[in-house]
């Protein structure tokens, strides 16, 4: 049994390549967009220099962020969720649940299928609550994976991961099906030998 989806038919857009101090002026999350069919998924609409870096790369696809149908939030850490409210129309996932106005439906992550090509897997290791979207598009499976990976080089060891080993074995099962990765703070990479476990 693979994590990969079955399904081939969803695209996606980076709305905003993020970077943290290291890499960057400041603290910045990878936003990203996902649809298929009458699917408009924005993931990790986190910390970002200006909320019109969103809105703007939104409005360049004909959308507004009413037009969002599912935000996909990879954990709770402010840095990556802090814009979630630029969609009021929208349903929220997590770990958990999905919340929508004031109803709250409880349902694990793990194997939650938004369609064929779209669906989320629980990988915790950086935070207890992670979870990584897969969408299977015509050139591969791309895996949006939070903060498994800051960016393409790691951090190899996680300064605030809760469990190194969980951590690698997360990374493991993502790798394991993954074409592409987006990660939680820079531009998506294609995994390599080289990538961190």
């Amino acid at each position: 049994m693979t994590d990969a989806p079955s399904g081939r038919s969803a695209a996606f857009h980076v709305l905003a390549t993020g970077y943290t101090t290291s890499t960057g002026p400041g603290v910045a999350a990878t936003v990203s967009y996902v649809t298929e069919g009458d699917l408009r998924i924005v993931v990790d609409p986190g910390m970002v220099a200006s909320q019109s870096l969103i809105t703007d790369a939104l409005a360049d696809l004909g959308l507004k962020t009413d037009d969002i149908t599912d935000v996909v939030l990879s954990h709770h850490h402010p840095d990556n969720i802090l814009n979630v409210g630029l969609f009021g129309q929208a349903r929220i996932h997590d770990h958990k649940a999905i919340y929508r106005g004031h109803e709250w439906t409880s349902r694990e992550a793990e194997g939650y299928a938004f369609s064929p090509s779209i669906r989320l897997i629980a990988t915790p290791g950086h935070s207890a609550e992670d979870i990584t979207l897969l969408a299977g598009t015509a050139q591969g499976v791309v895996a949006f994976a939070g903060d498994l990976w800051w960016r393409a080089d790691g951090p190899a060891d996680d300064p605030v991961t809760i469990d190194r080993r969980l951590l690698r074995t997360s990374r493991e099962r993502v790798l394991a099906v993954a074409d592409l990765i987006v990660p939680g703070h820079g531009a998506p990479f294609t995994p390599t030998a080289a990538t961190p476990r």
